[in-house]
């Protein structure tokens, strides 16, 4: 189906979906801001694709923006294939997991649903991208994700990291070079109530961590 949308419009679903997958609406100031436009351009957007055959959003003003179950499947398409394209180029191209999202995003827009079967096909069909993102399926359905923030966690807890929801480069490096990966082990050694701060023992690194909600936040975990 994508491949009769215009790419603004496959970043527009992309970032709705993103904003609303855990419910509600998204607004046209989220968007706005996610994709660098003025919100009087979203706005013309929304009620493009609102109007659209099929519709692909619900949309009125000032109550926000969800998909339409084609503008769902419009969007898994590409989420599919960002998440697909970034795991071959860390499996196949030996990329680091830092240097995928913009490569991906550039990507995500050309490749056809055949050479997606072939990545797919090649990569043994895996579950979860690189930053431990959950890969919609070949049916165009979200895996469920039981994982919660790193941030919920108290002291003695213990976790499995499964996935960072920030693609900054900064932060990704950061967060390999003290060991917070997907599926590492930790130990929340205190948890600070003054500032949220957790103290970490990440499995194999030999000195505890301090990390701020600013990062934890982003770091989801299965707690053991």
């Amino acid at each position: 189906m994508t491949e009769s949308l215009t790419h603004s419009i496959q970043d527009y679903l992309k970032h709705i979906y993103n904003l609303t997958a855990q419910g509600g609406a998204a607004s046209t100031t989220e968007l706005a801001a996610l994709l660098g436009v003025a919100p009087a351009s979203v706005t013309g957007m929304l009620q493009r694709l609102a109007s659209a055959d099929p519709p692909l959003v619900y949309y009125r003003k000032h109550q926000g923006v969800t998909l339409t179950p084609a503008g769902e499947r419009a969007a898994l398409e590409v989420i599919r294939h960002h998440r697909l394209i970034e795991t071959y180029l860390v499996h196949a191209l030996g990329y680091s997991w830092d240097e995928v999202h913009e490569e991906a995003c550039r990507l995500e827009h050309a490749i056809s649903e055949h050479f997606e079967a072939r990545i797919a096909e090649a990569l043994g069909h895996p579950l979860r991208d690189p930053h431990g993102d959950p890969i919609p399926t070949a049916e165009l359905t979200m895996p469920g994700d039981p994982s919660r923030p790193l941030a919920s966690l108290r002291g003695s807890a213990t976790a499995t990291v499964k996935r960072v929801a920030n693609a900054s480069p900064a932060l990704l490096r950061y967060l390999s070079e003290i060991g917070l990966v997907p599926e590492a082990r930790l130990t929340v050694l205190r948890y600070s109530e003054f500032d949220s701060n957790l103290t970490l023992q990440i499995e194999g690194q030999a000195a505890p961590v301090v990390l701020g909600p600013a990062i934890t936040s982003q770091v989801f975990v299965e707690v053991s």
